[in-house]
């Protein structure tokens, strides 16, 4: 019996039933290596090869929707290889998400309603090649809130400035998602000018006023607002009177350093026309800085960890024009007082 082949007249005869297993072996081998790669993830040369971009998918349509979530359909993209996923976006405004999906459907969920979305599909081979032209669908929620908010708690102002005014209040309730706040300065006659809007991504419920005259009163409101448009009712009002313009000042100072620490002493002159009544004062110290002692006036805090803020003690608040305030500090640190303000105005200094 032959198991291979003969020799006839000197040759070898190869059994042709042999070189038809081992034809058809070889590709086999190679299929089944290339299976093998696959599935450890790393990336068959058939694919790395593959520069060939699918085609876009269809049109996309709608399967079903409410309030917070919709189906998604497109026709299938087409690729030399095959197609192995199509990330799906969904833009709202300027924020936006990404899905993805093996098949040409998905549904998101986590929507919001009455939100106008830009959904949009492509289709990525297993190369990365990517179709283009893409199909989007621009799509508006159901509404699914009937109720506007509450209102807005009553402002309260902080950090009253001579142009400035913050302003916080408590969160207006709402039952779907608030969309912004309002807040509306009330002139002469009630009539309302909005002075600034608070978007809620994320939620704040603060705001700072600016571009205000000096030692003037003003009364302010808050309106909420969701994203149906829903209108909450105006807060109760706050009226705040701005501080006076920042005095113009002067400062002498006389300083005695050593190594890791100095003694200040500072005469601050009311170089402005208006009587200072009550005072706060800053200067540059660094948060590794400590005070050993002070005079003339007493600590409040410390702003940033980079500036000390100081006050006025009982007898010396009050300083006319012309007039001319002492006070002194022993630190740590090597930084001396520079940068020095008297509420909120900016002095000059004169080392002696």
């Amino acid at each position: 019996m032959k198991a291979v082949g003969d020799r006839r007249r000197g040759f070898i005869v190869r059994d042709r039933r042999s070189r038809a297993i081992r034809s058809k072996a070889a590709p086999l081998a190679a299929y089944a290596l290339a299976v093998t790669l696959v599935a450890a993830g790393a990336t068959p040369a058939y694919a790395g090869a593959d520069t060939e971009r699918p085609t876009a998918p269809g049109p996309i349509t709608v399967v079903a929707i409410d309030t917070t979530s919709v189906e998604l359909t497109w026709a299938a993209s087409t690729d030399n290889v095959g197609v192995v996923r199509y990330p799906v976006g969904a833009q709202f405004e300027d924020s936006g998400a990404q899905y993805s999906t093996d098949t040409n459907s998905i549904r998101i969920t986590n929507l919001r309603p009455s939100r106008t979305y830009t959904f949009s599909v492509w289709a990525l081979d297993a190369a990365g090649n990517s179709s283009v032209s893409n199909p989007t669908l621009r799509l508006t929620m159901p509404p699914g809130d009937d109720q506007p908010p509450s209102a807005p708690g009553q402002p309260v102002a902080y950090d009253v400035a001579a142009t400035v005014v913050g302003l916080r209040w408590a969160h207006s309730v709402e039952n779907v998602a608030l969309d912004r706040y309002e807040v509306f300065r009330v002139d002469v006659g009630g009539t309302l000018t909005r002075v600034r809007e608070v978007y809620q991504y994320p939620p704040v419920n603060s705001a700072q006023i600016s571009g205000l005259a000096p030692n003037t009163t003003y009364t302010f409101v808050v309106r909420a607002r969701d994203e149906v448009g829903h209108l909450s009712p105006l807060s109760a009002p706050v009226t705040v009177t701005t501080l006076p313009p920042p005095p113009s000042c002067a400062v002498r100072s006389v300083v005695r350093q050593w190594p890791d620490g100095f003694v200040a002493h500072l005469v601050v002159e009311n170089t402005g026309s208006t009587t200072i009544d009550g005072w706060t004062m800053t200067w540059r110290f660094w948060a590794s800085q400590q005070v050993q002692g002070i005079w003339g006036a007493k600590v409040v805090d410390r702003l940033n960890n980079s500036y000390l803020r100081v006050s006025n003690t009982g007898r010396n608040a009050v300083v006319p024009p012309g007039g001319t305030v002492s006070l002194g500090l022993v630190a740590t640190g090597t930084q001396l007082p520079e940068e020095i303000t008297l509420n909120g105005g900016l002095c000059t200094v004169a080392d002696e």
